[in-house]
């Protein structure tokens, strides 16, 4: 019989990516927790990992190994918090995993206010960069996910989770105050072909959306300046070295200074910000979903 501890043990070396790393983050030698693969391995009957001097990688089996490891860590943590209310005890813990923009903006008002209802419970936050996160939930080692999807980019499977959304993005354009187009009553994406632009790099999602839209016109202009950084987009923006697509919510908070922010004749891109948990959340889940839906309400 495959013991559920040592499944919780492949799921984070999954998620981790080395055994190191992953021995790290549960409070483990690495000798420790190779023991306790060696012992599953033998428990499944056949080989799990393929390990390499720069780290591990899931066998076939592994993978659907952990694919249900995470569901049943995910029920076990259910199962404990199912308890602990029984007892009337209030939640140890609050984990959010977010990505840059909603932790400046969403997440402070939200966790302020989550500390007055629930002064008992830890609060602990993530940085992730979507898509990344799914699988942290579904094993139940982030109990909310704050993540995003740009035009043209895939979901993930949300299977066994709740994916609602929180807030629709639209996405501008920037350009400096001496652009050439910049009081232009309509503007094309082809009245930019010859601008240099800045963007995300290849694998970013605001960079996959960005080239849809190349191939949805057929211009294509030249990507100067790669960054995933929206600061460093409007510095370069207000300093005349090209021009972007930046989040609306961004833009609320941003000096607007020597900046100008327009939209495409005909085209309204959106980066849709959503919330991801498992099936039936606890109550203390529900509060901060609840609060973030009032903070997206404020910066809508």
């Amino acid at each position: 019989m495959i013991a559920p501890e040592r499944l919780r043990v492949l799921v984070e070396v999954a998620h981790a990516g080395s055994i190191a790393t992953a021995a790290r983050r549960m409070g483990f030698t690495a000798s420790a927790l190779s023991q306790q693969l060696a012992r599953l391995e033998r428990e499944a009957g056949c080989a799990l990992l393929e390990r390499r001097p720069t780290g591990a990688s899931l066998t076939e089996a592994g993978r659907l190994l952990v694919e249900h490891g995470e569901s049943i860590a995910g029920e076990l943590r259910d199962a404990e918090l199912a308890l602990a209310r029984l007892r009337e005890l209030p939640a140890a813990e609050l984990s959010v995993g977010t990505f840059a923009t909603a932790g400046q903006l969403l997440v402070p008002p939200a966790m302020r206010a989550f500390r007055e209802a629930y002064p008992r419970t830890r609060l602990r936050l993530v940085d992730l960069e979507p898509p990344d996160g799914y699988g942290l939930v579904l094993a139940g080692d982030l109990d909310l996910l704050i993540t995003h999807r740009y035009p043209a980019v895939k979901l993930p499977p949300a299977r066994g989770l709740v994916r609602r959304s929180l807030l629709a993005d639209r996405l501008r354009l920037v350009l400096s105050a001496d652009h050439r187009l910049a009081t232009a009553r309509r503007l094309r994406f082809e009245d930019f072909a010859e601008d240099d632009w800045i963007s995300g790099d290849e694998r970013a999602p605001s960079r996959i959306c960005f080239e849809s839209l190349v191939e949805e016109t057929g211009v294509r202009p030249r990507v100067a300046y790669e960054t995933r950084d929206y600061s460093v987009i409007l510095a370069l923006v207000r300093a005349g070295l090209g021009v972007s697509f930046v989040p609306q919510s961004l833009l609320t908070a941003a000096d607007p200074a020597r900046l100008v922010v327009r939209d495409l004749a005909g085209r309204r891109p959106v980066r849709e910000i959503h919330t991801v948990h498992r099936n039936r959340p606890p109550a203390h889940v529900a509060k901060m979903l609840d609060l973030l839906r009032e903070a997206a309400v404020r910066l809508g």
